[in-house]
């Protein structure tokens, strides 16, 4: 896929199944991630994969025991569906900002960096055939999910790429016209 028919109709899937990217196609989106802008060359990205049943189910029951650590009398409907969450594909790739102190580089930068990676690795996966959707939402924000991950206190979930192969067509979309965002200084 060239870069122009990438950019101009890339779109999130949230209807995933197998076969998650693997070998080479992996390769190819972590490479993505690692080109992305970084004022100070601080890397200040973290990337977890979480890929499998059984690795997923534990995502999913961290999901869980933030919810009932949020709200104690949360019911065990609402418990089971934070458990489902990541079991909507089978891979996800967790990118958390690994937020250092630099006199140059103020977090919020730090934070966009890995933004960015979030976006390359979607669209890599994208151009490559596969589906995606970055999601965020409460558990990116839970300090018990912020543990299970072992981040520092200034560190960030900035979000959860769930990647595999979509099971819907592209959205009909209306084309946004530029003119309605864009304007001259």
């Amino acid at each position: 896929m060239d870069a122009i028919t990438l950019l101009t109709t890339r779109y999130s899937s949230p209807r995933l199944t197998e076969p998650a990217p693997a070998g080479e196609a992996l390769e190819l989106i972590k490479r993505a991630a690692l080109q992305v802008p970084d004022h100070g060359a601080l890397r200040p990205w973290r990337f977890v994969i979480v890929e499998g049943k059984s690795a997923l189910s534990r995502l999913g029951d961290i999901f869980a025991e933030a919810a009932i650590e949020e709200d104690p009398s949360i019911s065990l409907e609402m418990q089971e569906r934070a458990r489902q969450l990541p079991l909507r594909a089978p891979m996800i790739i967790t990118c958390i900002a690994k937020v250092v102190e630099h006199a140059k580089v103020p977090t919020a930068e730090q934070i966009q960096s890995a933004a960015c990676a979030v976006m390359a690795m979607q669209q890599m996966a994208f151009a490559l055939g596969f589906g995606g959707v970055w999601r965020t939402g409460a558990y990116a924000q839970q300090d018990y999910v912020k543990q299970a991950f072992e981040l520092g206190p200034d560190d960030e979930i900035v979000g959860f790429l769930y990647l595999g192969t979509s099971t819907s067509s592209a959205p009909q979309r209306t084309p946004l016209e530029p003119a309605s965002y864009f304007s001259d200084f």
